[in-house]
């Protein structure tokens, strides 16, 4: 009844149904003195006032379509939205749709998560893919809650390379809280140069996932076989966090034999929106199926031989098992995971092969200029994708400060996540920014003094 407005007599009968007279009655639990609490609230508004308000506020807004150049990522990217996804989003039958619990009148939306699956399979070479999460540092923990159900409990290490995104490591450490897992990897002050095999001297019996970065949080590219080869032999999963776009160019993390990818799919038609909602991808080997958080669509046949979408898995287990359950997780990002799958749907193979390119070769001419000019040069010798970390003469928020002053987002301040990068810039870039954008980058940061 949460959208179906109710008729007095059905109000009538709901309050006898409970046993109260009148609404005044249902409410006699609440002290009287707190049932209507002055509120200092301006005079109300026409809704001609108010839209005129609304769009004064938002006019104050600088945003990157209009007003600035952005060579700001570090998880959250400009891409070129197709106007098709925006359109399909906005469709009665996807946007009012509420959970596909009755398929018999959900197959638009059950097709729609079920193609979505199939083309997150396909893009990182995995067996199975849910419903989506809430968002890449969601579906990251959901990897940690996976393992440590697979092991039932035994296994209670988690090995984290610390060029996973900070903000993903915080939510994994907020997971963990309470279960008594032991954290190995994940500290800032390690030395940021060194390769994955690294990792391996932490990696024991007790190490329950290995969770690494591709490309990592400083946009370097590594090849995680070796890695994922040695964990395995130790009989740890490996868990690999992925840009989806860098999957159209890259190895592909099933190929280094990863047992659970995950990621922020919001480089797939969404937009950067504030920072969300955005829409996490989890995608792992089919035998951690019955592990994985969230729900799973399927194609089975109905009763008169046709093609049909129902819930094959869904985690609303924690209504019976509670606080045993693998996750509380029970909901997905239905509509942004509409928005990737049209979004890939519509460029096609080639289509995403081209945007890859694109940011791959704007980006190494980006990185080429940049480390041209006096004081700045290039931080790590390892390839990237479209991401890259930028040695600066001067700390990174003067330095974006000094940008932001001549209409540039510059990148991502390091400073405040690794100390020992105070001078450094993670800079992004993206299909979106023309040569002339990164040559005005070039000759801002040349002018600086």
């Amino acid at each position: 009844m949460t959208y179906i407005p109710i008729s007095p007599k059905e109000r009538d009968a709901m309050l006898q149904t409970v046993g109260v007279k009148s609404l005044d009655d249902l409410f006699d639990a609440i002290p009287k003195n707190h049932r209507f609490p002055e509120l200092d609230l301006p005079p109300a508004l026409t809704e001609m006032e108010a839209a005129t308000l609304l769009s004064e506020m938002a006019q104050t807004n600088e945003n990157v379509r209009e007003h600035m150049i952005s060579f700001l990522g570090a998880g959250a990217y400009n891409h070129y939205v197709p106007s098709v996804v925006d359109h399909m989003l906005r469709r009665g039958e996807f946007f009012t749709a509420y959970t596909p619990y009755q398929p018999e009148i959900s197959q638009g939306t059950l097709q729609a998560i079920f193609e979505y699956q199939s083309l997150m399979t396909n893009l990182t070479g995995m067996e199975v893919s849910n419903a989506s999460h809430y968002d890449g540092a969601t579906a990251t923990a959901e990897a940690v809650n996976l393992a440590y159900a697979q092991f039932r409990g035994k296994r209670k290490k988690i090995v984290m390379s610390p060029t996973v995104h900070p903000q993903y490591r915080e939510v994994i450490r907020t997971y963990s809280q309470g279960m008594g897992l032991e954290e190995a990897g994940d500290d800032v002050s390690a030395d940021l140069e060194a390769g994955p095999e690294e990792l391996m001297s932490l990696v024991d019996d007790k190490t329950m996932i290995v969770v690494v970065q591709y490309p990592d949080f400083f946009g370097r590219i590594h090849d995680y076989t070796k890695l994922i080869e040695d964990a395995h032999a130790k009989g740890a999963l490996v868990c690999i966090v992925a840009n989806p776009t860098a999957l159209l160019m890259l190895k592909t993390p099933a190929e280094m034999g990863a047992d659970i990818v995950v990621g922020e799919a919001q480089p797939f038609g969404i937009p950067l929106w504030y920072g969300g909602p955005y829409l996490g991808f989890f995608t792992t080997k089919k035998s951690y199926v019955h592990k994985m958080a969230g729900r799973l669509i399927g194609e089975t046949v109905d009763a008169r031989g046709q093609r049909s979408y129902v819930l094959t898995l869904t985690a609303r287990e924690q209504h019976i098992k509670r606080e045993r359950a693998t996750s509380n997780i029970c909901t997905n990002q239905g509509l942004l995971a509409l928005a990737a799958a049209v979004y890939m749907s519509s460029l096609g193979k080639t289509g995403l092969q081209q945007v890859a390119n694109l940011c791959y070769q704007k980006a190494h001419y980006a990185a080429s200029e940049l480390s041209k000019i006096d004081g700045f040069g290039l931080c790590f010798t390892e390839p990237f994708f479209h991401e890259f970390v930028l040695c600066c003469p001067k700390p990174a928020s003067e330095v974006n400060e000094y940008l932001l002053d001549n209409g540039i987002f510059g990148g991502y301040d390091l400073g405040k996540d690794y100390p020992s990068l105070k001078n450094h810039l993670l800079v992004a870039v993206t299909e979106m920014n023309s040569k002339q954008e990164i040559d005005t980058l070039v000759e801002v940061l040349k002018e600086m003094e």
